[in-house]
């Protein structure tokens, strides 16, 4: 199954755009959810929430929602994996608010950050064992057989972010994926072609089986194109014979030029 949704939710520029301008901000998150059936939190990156806003989050959203958390940076950018034992716990303590509507977790290392195996399977292993991690690298360094058999030893999957700027190898290293589109090359910028993400949806096909869970995510959040491209995503997986989760009819986005 691919669960299809966007990188966040609270953007300026989707009002009128995606959000109706009679819907006030505080409703942004139930009008998102009445839509997709998942999303990914990246505030968590920046500032950890209180333990109380992911129980605000959880009951503000159907019962089959689904919330990716990024994880905080200071343990990523500050620590750099150092002693991570105190802030994934912590981190573990406020996003348990979200109960069964947690769903993976990401790891998003510096973009220059070099390879340290050893850090980041002592960070996977402070995990529980049933908690779904990804791992986005991004510093050509770890991409050597070494980091591979760590993320496939702690069923963490790599993430596979789609940018013009980087590339991240085919890896499938969990029985699960995560795919993040960063930036597309069609117009207007940065949204992506119907090519580029049929593309994507053959790629996926080929590294994991047909009832696997793939976590798609869209980060291309200006002109709103983040909503059009999961809508498109989501509709070439159908007819490539996919199941997706729900997301809005197309014609309750409109991308400015």
């Amino acid at each position: 199954m691919f669960r299809v949704g966007t990188s966040g939710w609270q953007y300026g520029d989707w009002r009128g755009s995606f959000y109706p301008k009679d819907v006030p901000q505080r409703d942004w998150l139930t009008f998102y959810a009445d839509r997709f059936a998942t999303v990914e939190l990246n505030n968590s990156f920046y500032r950890l929430p209180e333990k109380a806003h992911f129980e605000h989050w959880r009951d503000q959203t159907p019962d089959d929602f689904i919330v990716a958390v990024k994880m905080s940076r200071f343990l990523t950018h500050v620590r750099r994996l150092r002693d991570p034992e105190g802030p994934v716990d912590l981190f573990l303590e406020h996003a348990r608010g979200l109960g069964r509507k947690l769903g993976p977790v990401l790891i998003q290392l510096p973009p220059r950050m070099l390879a340290d195996p050893e850090r980041l399977s002592a960070t996977l292993e402070r995990f529980p064992k049933t908690m779904r991690v990804a791992v986005e690298l991004r510093d050509d360094s770890w991409f050597v057989d070494r980091v591979r058999a760590v993320l496939e030893r702690h069923g963490a999957a790599l993430c596979l972010a789609d940018s013009p700027h980087r590339t991240t190898p085919a890896w499938r290293t969990a029985d699960w994926g995560f795919v993040r589109f960063h930036e597309g090359n069609a117009w207007p910028p940065p949204c992506y072609s119907e090519e580029a993400l049929a593309s994507w949806i053959e790629s996926i096909a080929g590294l994991w089986p047909s009832g696997a869970e793939v976590f798609c995510y869209f980060n291309n959040d200006s002109r709103a194109c983040a909503v059009r491209d999961a809508i498109s995503f989501a509709g070439l997986a159908r007819r490539a014979g996919f199941t997706p989760s729900r997301v809005p009819a197309a014609e309750e986005v409109h991308v400015s030029a």
